[in-house]
């Protein structure tokens, strides 16, 4: 069934059909369809997991995340909570507003069954995303037990104008907003879209971002677990400054991988490749990347660094190859658009029979 809409969706611009498909879902829950549509796509069964990053431990409902990106401004979490997701990773969130690059700016790859975007951060900013998040707790109040409820996490990062030397400055301000209302942390400094980020993955750069959140965080009644989002793209000595640094600060976490800007094995010719140009690539492509990277930083840590995978995740058996890498979480957003709303009942039921 799905395969069949997704055949009639892909021919409307991919920007368009997210908003279309998601306050659509959004309307049905609305009047009364929550239940049936979480009768549907929610996994049966005991699927809870537990989880300590760092000091804190957190119950997921299962261990099948969304991705950033995708609910940037936490907009959509009843909805994405009655499919059946354990928990969502809103943003990237920003102080200030911003309405991010210019439209067109995601793009389909069906023949590697991937995307391309370069949406810049675009988001409703800090003040708006914390508000949405403080109406959502008082809806859900204590009608949920731990285990049951889904899991939140907010991904922060810098706006364009801010300049490199100031960052830290940025993900301070979104940590303090957000604190109250999320349930751990991801620092972003890997995204491809926004001009010099990358540069902040160097290790005197993401040593003075990170200390000063823990150190902010620590003064906090109730700590939240803080954990970093690498590039895929990084050199081997880059990859292990950034382990090095997580376990000497004493990181609770990595989420392992951004987007790629390599364009390497793709079936998609390169005319439309060049038409499209920039942008970080996400899906199919990404997989075996992002496996070897999880599986290089469990081994490197011991697995004293927990790691949720993302890359190329589609089916039960993807998920699979991702905690056998050492994973402990994974999150998928590629493949929530190719295989539909029910990639979580069915990873969640190959990782159970197995």
């Amino acid at each position: 069934m799905y395969k069949f809409l997704r055949s009639i969706l892909f021919f409307f611009p991919p920007e368009w059909v997210h908003y279309f498909s998601m306050n659509g879902l959004k309307l049905l829950c609305s009047i009364g369809f929550k239940k049936m549509i979480s009768g549907v796509y929610k996994p049966k069964g005991n699927n809870q997991y537990s989880l300590a990053l760092g000091e804190i431990n957190i119950q997921f409902p299962n261990r099948i995340g969304l991705g950033a990106g995708f609910d940037k401004n936490a907009t959509y979490l009843r909805e994405l909570e009655a499919l059946g997701f354990g928990f969502v990773e809103i943003g990237t969130v920003t102080p200030l507003p911003q309405t991010g690059n210019d439209k067109p700016r995601l793009f389909r790859l069906p023949k590697d069954k991937a995307l391309i975007n370069r949406m810049g951060f675009n988001n409703d900013g800090v003040k708006s995303v914390a508000q949405r998040l403080s109406n959502w707790q008082l809806t859900i109040g204590n009608r949920q037990l731990p285990g049951s409820r889904i899991i939140i996490g907010g991904n922060i990062g810098k706006n364009k104008i801010t300049p490199n030397e100031e960052a830290w400055k940025d993900y301070e301000i979104c940590f303090k907003e957000l604190h109250p209302f999320v349930d751990y942390f991801v620092v972003n400094v890997s995204s491809p879209n926004t001009p010099g980020l990358r540069e902040l993955q160097e290790k005197d750069s993401l040593r003075k971002i990170l200390t000063h959140l823990q150190t902010i965080n620590k003064a906090q009644s109730q700590p939240k677990p803080l954990l970093l989002k690498i590039s895929p793209d990084l050199t081997p000595e880059q990859l292990d400054d950034v382990i090095d640094l997580a376990l000497e600060i004493k990181l609770d976490g990595l989420v392992a991988t951004n987007t790629t800007i390599s364009r390497d094995g793709l079936t998609t010719h390169n005319p439309r490749l060049t038409i499209i140009g920039a942008g970080g690539l996400s899906g199919l492509p990404l997989k075996q990347r992002s496996t070897e990277i999880v599986k290089y930083i469990c081994e490197k840590t011991k697995g004293r660094i927990p790691v949720i995978a993302s890359g190329g995740i589609f089916t039960g058996e993807d998920a699979k190859e991702k905690m056998e890498a050492g994973a402990s979480l994974v999150q998928v957003w590629t493949g929530f658009i190719y295989e539909g709303p029910g990639i979580v009942k069915r990873i969640c039921q190959t990782l159970n029979i197995q």
